[in-house]
């Protein structure tokens, strides 16, 4: 193990509140992409998924496409449950922020220090339901809130009128506050990555367009993350990349609908209100692309610079299954001139 990475692992186990240990990694050099590894756990008498997922730093949904077969509410005394914590990193730039809604997962790429090697983390978020996708694009952090107010935009607390629940239009800092005790607020309008004051829900497509955390992984990421730090969002539900010479492909469900795209605002003055937790639900566009055809956009940039095929039955049942565990679908093509995407 690395000088770096001990010196994060160490941090991680005197710091508390932080998130498991396993969501640390070693960054793999340029031309690997894939991280950590699968491993089991066996069940408590009284554990559920949303329990078992808190305490291995994983969300609800990684769980459930891991262990179909399983009862998410009673797994049963003794019951063996995968944790998928292998996984392939999204393409593109490992600096940053990363998010890919698709996957319901964050990673952060902090800067290396001279002669270090980087390490990446990763946590499990919730995002966007349908009806209030988390957008995609490219943005930054340019606000940090402790014990941030809530400030219900006009569109949620009308929602929630018609529901019985009338919001006032100032929510603060407390156990009743949706935002937790941490909010990062990003230059697309109206965003955020924020607390939770229901970690149950952590891993589910069920905020208004923001990113929620574990309140543990928050606390920790928010002391770590300057201003200004780039975030990119992104929605890859198949993603592929390389372990040494073989292509590895991890399949998650397609979201129902692609979300939009939208862009950075200026960035706020100093005074300026405490962040909302979303302005306006961004506008859905038609239901997204077929997952083959994100497998095929994935296999051209992974093999942009490197040869290689992939075993499309494979790469079929893969996607089938959708269960977020990476596996083996090609290999690497030895003196070959362009990639097989290409042929």
């Amino acid at each position: 193990m690395t000088t770096r990475l001990q010196q994060v692992l160490v941090i991680l186990a005197l710091t508390a509140g932080t998130p498991a240990l396993s969501s640390t990694y070693e960054l793999p050099p340029e031309g690997i992409d894939v991280i950590g590894e699968v491993t089991t756990v066996i069940a408590g008498h009284e554990d559920t998924f949303v329990d078992v997922a808190r305490r291995h730093g994983f969300g609800y949904e990684d769980l459930v496409r891991a262990n179909p077969t399983v009862n998410p509410w009673v797994p049963g005394d003794g019951t063996e449950i995968v944790l998928p914590g292998r996984f392939v990193l999204p393409s593109g730039p490992r600096e940053g922020l990363v998010l890919n809604i698709a996957e319901y997962r964050l990673y952060y790429f902090p800067k290396p220090a001279a002669g270090e090697p980087g390490v990446v983390m990763t946590f499990p978020v919730s995002i966007g339901r349908q009806d209030w996708a988390t957008p995609i694009g490219i943005t930054r952090v340019v606000q940090k809130n402790v014990n941030p107010p809530w400030y219900p935009p006009q569109s949620v607390r009308d929602e929630h009128e018609a529901d019985g629940r009338p919001l006032p239009r100032v929510v603060p800092p407390g156990p009743d506050n949706p935002l937790g005790s941490r909010a990062m607020r990003l230059g697309l309008p109206g965003y955020l990555i924020h607390g939770t004051n229901r970690p149950a829900g952590v891993g589910m497509q069920v905020t208004h367009g923001c990113v929620r955390m574990f309140p543990e992984d928050i606390e920790f990421l928010f002391d770590l993350v300057a201003l200004n730090t780039t975030v990119r969002i992104v929605n890859e539900p198949v993603k592929i990349g390389w372990d040494g010479e073989q292509l590895v492909l991890e399949a998650h469900p397609v979201l129902a609908s692609a979300p939009g795209e939208t862009r950075d605002v200026p960035v706020p003055d100093a005074d300026a209100p405490a962040p909302t937790e979303v302005a306006e639900p961004v506008e859905v566009l038609a239901p997204g692309k077929d997952p083959l055809t994100y497998a095929t956009e994935q296999f051209i940039v992974a093999t942009a610079e490197r040869a290689g095929e992939l075993n499309w039955s494979l790469v079929e049942a893969a996607i089938a299954r959708s269960d977020g565990l990476p596996v083996v679908v090609g290999e690497g093509i030895k003196n070959a001139a362009t990639s097989a995407a290409f042929e």
